[in-house]
């Protein structure tokens, strides 16, 4: 199936002005983009006269569809409570396509999302990439895993004081002792190759480990403070790992350092109360100064924390702290697109893309802007009725 999308402003992600053009979209790919088209080409015409059209919003890290809408306890599948080190958990394997979450992201524009456990334990799991329409998740997969989630700081340090871990230090310990048991587990595993009588006997959690210690996807480091951060670096150059840091609510005291350190950071929630110590500096002025200093900086809304929907409102919230707006459009889209591995496919209106487009009627930074339509891989999204 064809379609053309034609008289729409292009804010394609990729370049700072946007442009009048047209995209041609087959088979759920973008396959062109120019200033005119044949008028006889064979395709299905949507008129976007006046219209502004965006990439599909990706959020770096959520926890979508594994912690259900309107739900407490019942239904929340992000933390595994009976044990701090679980690198064997999957996001897939507990994600929830039909959780009316997944399509009100959808609605909302938000196309892409890295989702996948949370900070309870120091390390709680595999991370995935998803698209936010579908009704099986392995029909939904972007890219899995995408990155194995870590967490310093108040979470862990207070979810298992019955387990003999009440400290940073006790968290760093942990980290690094699995650490050290995947790189011997992973050196059995290579001299096996040729003996295979030194094969080692199977561990699921050091198995999970070796695409961490193997430098296939990286760390997912939850930390708030500056304390907490350095550490993630620490532990990251320590292993040669690689490293993106989430949250980074303390990253503006820090600038040049992050910068200098060159991780990929997520910063946020940043609207919600400082509910906890390492929270209280959390300021919608993080990501601008981040970026100013050269960091690559993605914004998160954290869903469940608070609700996906308002992942662009966040990017404006941050404009109207002084983030440039080129700089908070890629906030959410080709920004959080790379820090997944997942920019080959979405993040940007580029030839060869997914069609993930966000149709609206105005700049979709600005609180007053309405979502007209959403495309996932070319496809109309169902849209909530307007009021």
């Amino acid at each position: 199936m064809s379609i053309l999308f034609k008289n729409g402003l292009l804010h394609d992600g990729v370049k700072a002005e946007a442009q009048q053009l047209d995209i041609l979209v087959q088979n759920g790919r973008i396959t062109e983009i120019a200033t005119r088209f044949p008028a006889e080409i064979c395709a299905e015409v949507i008129d976007l006269e006046g219209k502004y059209i965006y990439p599909g919003l990706v959020e770096a890290h959520c926890h979508l569809g594994l912690r259900g809408y309107g739900t407490r306890s019942e239904g929340s599948d992000n933390n595994e409570r009976n044990d701090p080190i679980t690198p064997q958990l999957r996001a897939i394997d507990a994600f929830n396509p039909l959780d009316p979450s997944i399509s009100m992201a959808a609605q909302a524009g938000v196309t892409s999302v890295g989702t996948g456990p949370g900070s309870a334990n120091v390390v709680g799991g595999s991370f995935a990439a998803i698209k936010t329409a579908g009704h099986r998740v392995d029909d939904m997969i972007i890219k899995d895993p995408v990155a194995m989630k870590c967490a310093f700081g108040e979470n862990p340090k207070f979810g298992y004081q019955d387990k003999q871990l009440c400290s940073r230090m006790t968290i760093a310990a942990k980290l690094r002792e699995l650490l050290y048991k995947t790189l011997e587990y992973d050196g059995k595993l290579k001299a096996a190759a040729k003996d295979p009588a030194k094969k080692p006997t199977y561990d699921q959690k050091l198995e999970a480990m070796l695409p961490v210690i193997r430098k296939q996807i990286p760390l997912k480091a939850h930390a708030h403070q500056v304390n907490d951060m350095f550490t993630a670096i620490r532990i990251a150059k320590e292993f040669d790992l690689l490293l993106t840091l989430e949250h980074c609510t303390e990253g503006h005291l820090i600038a040049d350092e992050l910068a200098e350190a060159g991780w990929p950071l997520v910063v946020g929630p940043s609207l919600t109360h400082a509910s906890k110590v390492e929270t209280r500096l959390r300021s919608f002025e993080t990501p601008g100064i981040l970026a100013a200093a050269g960091c690559q900086v993605s914004i998160m809304t954290d869903s469940p924390v608070t609700p996906q929907p308002y992942l662009a409102l966040f990017a404006g919230l941050a404009v109207k702290s002084g983030m440039s707006p080129f700089a908070a459009l890629q906030a959410i889209t080709i920004n959080p697109a790379k820090l997944l591995g997942i920019e080959n496919r979405v993040g940007s209106i580029e030839v060869g893309k997914d069609a993930d487009l966000l149709i609206a009627d105005g700049d979709i930074l600005a609180i007053a802007t309405s979502i007209c339509q959403v495309y996932i891989n070319g496809k109309p999204i169902p849209m909530k009725k307007q009021a």
